[in-house]
């Protein structure tokens, strides 16, 4: 009966880790479409399995890790063919979300992302310094292995650090907005009709800014402030998500404004406009998302405040100010 009930406690944990595990898989596989070899190592522009990853571990809990590990394992089998230096891409892949996740719990990160120091915590820690456990231990493999030369590590090293700080801007936001999403109830029709335009006029100037061979892609910087401002976190994640897939395939083919460019080239004009579009969204909505819970603050303390004084001085809270007579 002990064993029994031991294995009851132990199966929803063992299947939530295989689950992670899965999506892991899944999520690389499809970063994997937009792979590029730079100096000989593979890497992707952004790579969904770190921000699943961080994501899992902040909703979650710490002892999800080894789904981290076994999804890694499962990509680079799929990719290489297995040899010793697998163990230190799966130690930096797995440590790397993992010291993402003590370093946010250490300053008190909230899931809500409700404070712009939350916004600050997740872009230095989680996504700038927790990351770069991941590309060292990555890179230097590939350097052992000879995959990389020795001339080629740091432009390895800066590609595989600015696709998982990809990943962590991107996809950890969008997944953590997702857990708190509650289906509207009683919205006006109107804002129906924004966030439906929102969404048309960001597939369109998107499109508009990767086609032309002009340098348009700080158009998408207004849609993504109207997103942030509007809909706060919950519209513009979902639009950075959106410019990020269809700038990575314009600049994987070198089309539009990345034509002529060289593969390096393109990688560092696309990383920043990612970088820039995902930390103005993150701030932004983490900025607008803490004036209005301060706005709600204010208005439930000086309701409280009027109920106090109608129950001491009964119609005193609702008599005109300044009192009628008084010059001021």
């Amino acid at each position: 009966m002990v064993r029994t009930g031991e294995l009851r406690r132990l199966a929803p944990a063992a299947l939530t880790i295989l689950g992670l595990a899965g999506v892991y898989y899944g999520s690389a596989r499809i970063g994997l479409l937009e792979q590029v070899v730079i100096s000989g190592g593979v890497v992707t522009p952004l790579w969904p399995p770190t921000g699943i990853s961080l994501s899992c571990l902040l909703l979650v809990g710490l002892w999800t890790w080894p789904g981290i590990a076994l999804g890694t394992l499962g990509v680079v089998a799929t990719v290489s063919p297995l040899d010793p230096t697998v163990l230190g891409i799966m130690a930096g892949n797995t440590l790397a979300p993992v010291c993402a996740f003590l370093m946010l719990r250490r300053v008190g990160f909230r899931t809500a992302l409700d404070r712009l120091r939350d916004g600050v915590a997740l872009v230095a820690l989680g996504a700038f310094a927790g990351m770069l456990v991941s590309a060292t231990l990555g890179t230097g493999m590939l350097l052992l292995k000879g995959a990389v030369p020795g001339g080629g590590f740091w432009r390895t090293w800066v590609a595989w650090w600015a696709g998982d700080a990809m990943g962590i801007l991107v996809i950890t936001p969008l997944l953590l907005v997702c857990r708190t999403i509650r289906w509207p109830r009683g919205v006006p029709g109107y804002r129906w009709a924004e966030a439906a335009a929102l969404l048309v006029v960001t597939v369109a100037v998107t499109v508009i800014a990767i086609r032309s061979e002009l340098s348009l892609l700080f158009l998408v910087f207004p849609v993504i402030v109207w997103a942030a401002l509007r809909f706060q976190l919950a519209g513009a994640a979902p639009c950075v998500l959106l410019v990020s897939v269809l700038v990575i395939r314009a600049a994987t083919a070198r089309t539009g404004p990345f034509r002529g460019q060289s593969l390096l080239e393109a990688m560092v004009n696309l990383q920043a406009l990612n970088a820039s579009a995902a930390l103005t969204a993150l701030l932004l909505s983490a900025i607008v998302t803490e004036q209005n819970t301060i706005r709600h603050k204010v208005e439930q303390a000086c309701s409280e405040l009027a109920e106090v004084v109608d129950r001491l001085a009964p119609g005193e809270s609702r008599r005109r100010w300044p009192p009628d007579g008084d010059p001021t």
